[in-house]
C-alpha cells in the first residue's frame, strides 16, 4: 500500500498570468504558499487484474480504457499501470473552492502511482506531468501554478515562461515573517462551490484585451515576494493584496458577484487591508488579510462564513505511507 499527501495552496497574486494565452507572450508570475490542507491518495494491490477507483462515486474497470475519470485514466496510462489496483482520494476540502484541489489530486496520484512503482519522480517531474495531463492531453482551461505549489510546497514566487519553462523560487524569509504572514491571514469559506474551468475559459478569451492589468498583476506577485524578503511591515503586503483583488475582478466577467462584493466591503470596513476570492472566482473561500487587533471585528462582521483556520505548509507531495 503506497499513501500520498499533497497540500492544496493560497494564491496571493498573479493568477490568469499562468495560462499559456499570456506566458506564451510575456512572462507570468504568482506568489502562493501550500497550507495544511491534504488531498490523501492511497493505492493497493487488488486481488484480481480490475481497477477500482473511488472518489465521489466508485469505478470498477477491467482496464485502463474503461475509466471515465479522465486524470485518473490519464495518470494511469502515463505511468504505465494497467491494471491490478485500488485506488482511493479523500481530500480536507470540498472541490471547487478554489483551493486547487484538481491539481492536487493530479499531483498527488502521480507521485503514488511512480512510489508503487518503485521510482522516485522529484517535484518538478511531478508538476511537469501533472500540466501535460491536466492542460494538454484532457484541454482544462488552467493555468500552471497549482501544479507546482502542490508539488513544491512552501511559499514561493513562481514564475511562467515563454519557452515553457517554470522557475519556482523560494520566497526566502524569517520565520518571524513567516509567522507574522499566517496570523494576518483569515480563510472564509463563502458557501458557493463553482466550476473554475468557465470561468478560466472566459478569462483565456478576455486575455488579449487586459494584458496591461495582467501585467500589472504579475509585478504585484513580485512586490509581495519582495515585502516577505526583506521583512518590512506586512501591512505592505495587505494593501498588495487589495490592489491585485481590485484588479483580478475586472479581468472577466464571473470573477465576483454581489455577494462576495458585500463581504468583501463589510471586512474591509472592519479594518482588513486586503483580500480576494482563491482561484478562479465566483465564490469558494475568501482570503483576508487582517491585523491581528482588527480580527474580532471581522469575524463579527462576517459571522455568517465558516472560517477555516490553517498554518502554512513548508512540503510539497510526499509519500506518508510504504506497506506490504
Amino acid at each position: 500500500m503506497i499513501i500520498s499527501r499533497t497540500p492544496f495552496r493560497i494564491s496571493f497574486a498573479g493568477g490568469g498570468t499562468d495560462l499559456a494565452a499570456f506566458w506564451r507572450n510575456d512572462p507570468g508570475a504568482v506568489t502562493s504558499v501550500a497550507i495544511d490542507k491534504y488531498m490523501y491518495i492511497t493505492l493497493n494491490q487488488r486481488f484480481d487484474s480490475t481497477i477500482r477507483v473511488s472518489y465521489s462515486r466508485t469505478e470498477i474497470a477491467a482496464g485502463v480504457d474503461q475509466i471515465e475519470h479522465p486524470i485518473v485514466r490519464e495518470a494511469l496510462r502515463l505511468t504505465g499501470m494497467t491494471e491490478g489496483l485500488e485506488i482511493t482520494s479523500i481530500a480536507d476540502l470540498p472541490a471547487g473552492t478554489g483551493m486547487g484541489s484538481s491539481s492536487s489530486f493530479t499531483v498527488g496520484l502521480l507521485n503514488a502511482l511512480h512510489a508503487y512503482a518503485g521510482r522516485h519522480a522529484p517535484a518538478e517531474q511531478l508538476a511537469r506531468e501533472a500540466c501535460r495531463i491536466e492542460i494538454d492531453i484532457l484541454g482544462e482551461p488552467i493555468g500552471k501554478q497549482d501544479q507546482y505549489a502542490a508539488a513544491y510546497g512552501g511559499l514561493n514566487h513562481i514564475q511562467f515562461n515563454p519557452d515553457e519553462t517554470v522557475f519556482v523560487d523560494p520566497v526566502i524569509s524569517a520565520r518571524e515573517t513567516r509567522e507574522q504572514l499566517g496570523e494576518n491571514l483569515l480563510l472564509l469559506y463563502t458557501g458557493v462551490k463553482r466550476s473554475a474551468s468557465a470561468i478560466l475559459a472566459k478569462q483565456k478569451e478576455d486575455t488579449k484585451d487586459k494584458l496591461d492589468v495582467l501585467r500589472r498583476m504579475r509585478d504585484i506577485s513580485k512586490e509581495m515576494a519582495d515585502v516577505l524578503q526583506s521583512g518590512r511591515r506586512l501591512a505592505e503586503f495587505g494593501k498588495l493584496m487589495h490592489e491585485a483583488w481590485l484588479l483580478k475582478r475586472t479581468v472577466t466577467s464571473g470573477i465576483t458577484n454581489p455577494d462576495v462584493d458585500r463581504w468583501y466591503e463589510a471586512a474591509r470596513q472592519a479594518g482588513a487591508l486586503g483580500g480576494k476570492l482563491l482561484g478562479a472566482g465566483g465564490g469558494g473561500f475568501m482570503l483576508l488579510f487582517v491585523e491581528p487587533q482588527n480580527r474580532g471585528r471581522v469575524r463579527e462582521r462576517l459571522a455568517e462564513l465558516r472560517e477555516l483556520p490553517f498554518r502554512l505548509e513548508p512540503q510539497g507531495s510526499k509519500i506518508i505511507y510504504v506497506g506490504g
